[in-house]
């Protein structure tokens, strides 16, 4: 379908202020249609919430059409959940040396940009990809060549691409802030891309963030390595594996070896208040559960913070 994004590039919808913290949700599932994912957010108490506009393990997807965007768009303005953002599919590796799977990544996140500003999503989050044994510079140079090629061919397009840190698993790249701003460095039209930091994510990849030294540093090495003014969300995951195991896996928010502490830092940082925080963590048995029990924690750790204050 062709459709005229009403978002402007920095016009997006604003929430309402929060006195008790960043605003938080969770990654939610569009089956059913996208409009669902909405009423999710919704039941679950989400202030924010990411998607995928489309299976997320297939390479394509049928068109959207006029009454699915309209209806989504119906129901956006009904609720209170901004912002919302949008993941690209795990199959797209731009960093791949297959001149086959590069090409078919690049047309499908390209597909990608293009549904996210049908819908009106101004952010879409993608992984940098994989090298493959071609080499980290290699592979860094083609995530750029891709994003290049994907932003010029979409110069009216609102939608900004955030790249994802990474636990490093394999030949993964963004496993350390270098690579991000390598590549958003050699980026002609690098202001529309930012970048997204996975708490299990960097913490499996070796940045400590248990405790109030460790990750001041952490914090401290992000903004002069990539600039924090270009961290545009953030993703709150516990970590199954213990520091430095360069595996990713996600465990609920207290649960594994970050602890809350690490997480009390970030709710309650104030140079990121303004950036959404999203949950990526375990949904089975009791999805909407789950994700409730570990939003009620995150703000349970904000509330406390302000008691704090205002007891002194």
């Amino acid at each position: 379908m062709k459709a005229e994004s009403r978002l402007k590039r920095d016009g997006a919808p604003q929430p309402p202020s929060h006195t008790k913290g960043p605003r938080l949700g969770a990654h939610m599932s569009i089956a059913g249609g996208l409009s669902t994912a909405l009423l999710r957010g919704q039941e679950t108490g989400c202030d924010t919430i990411q998607i995928f506009t489309k299976n997320n393990n297939q390479w394509s997807a049928k068109a959207l059409t006029e009454a699915e965007v309209r209806a989504y768009r119906e129901l956006r303005q009904g609720t209170a959940i901004w912002p919302i953002l949008a993941h690209d599919g795990y199959l797209i590796n731009v960093a791949s040396p297959d001149r086959r799977l590069y090409r078919k990544s690049l047309t499908a996140l390209g597909g990608e940009v293009a549904r996210a500003a049908a819908l009106d999503i101004p952010t879409l989050i993608m992984h940098p990809g994989a090298h493959r044994g071609s080499g980290e510079a290699e592979g860094i140079r083609r995530v750029a060549e891709a994003l290049d090629t994907v932003l010029a061919g979409s110069t009216a397009s609102p939608v900004s691409i955030c790249l994802e840190t990474t636990a490093g698993q394999g030949s993964s790249l963004g496993y350390r802030f270098e690579h991000l701003a390598a590549i958003r460095d050699a980026v002609t039209q690098r202001e529309r891309v930012g970048i997204c930091l996975d708490t299990c994510h960097i913490f499996a990849a070796g940045y400590e963030i248990r405790g109030r030294k460790p990750y001041e540093r952490t914090i401290r090495e992000l903004d002069a390595v990539i600039g924090l003014a270009h961290l545009k969300c953030i993703h709150l995951n516990d970590s199954q594996r213990e520091l430095g195991s360069r595996v990713d896996r996600h465990a609920h928010i207290g649960r594994g070896h970050i602890g809350l502490e690490g997480f009390r830092l970030f709710i309650n940082d104030p140079r990121l208040r303004h950036i959404p925080m999203i949950l990526e963590t375990p949904k089975e048995g009791d999805p909407v559960g789950n994700d409730r029990r570990n939003l009620a924690v995150l703000r349970s750790l904000a509330v406390l913070r302000l008691r704090r204050g205002r007891a002194r």
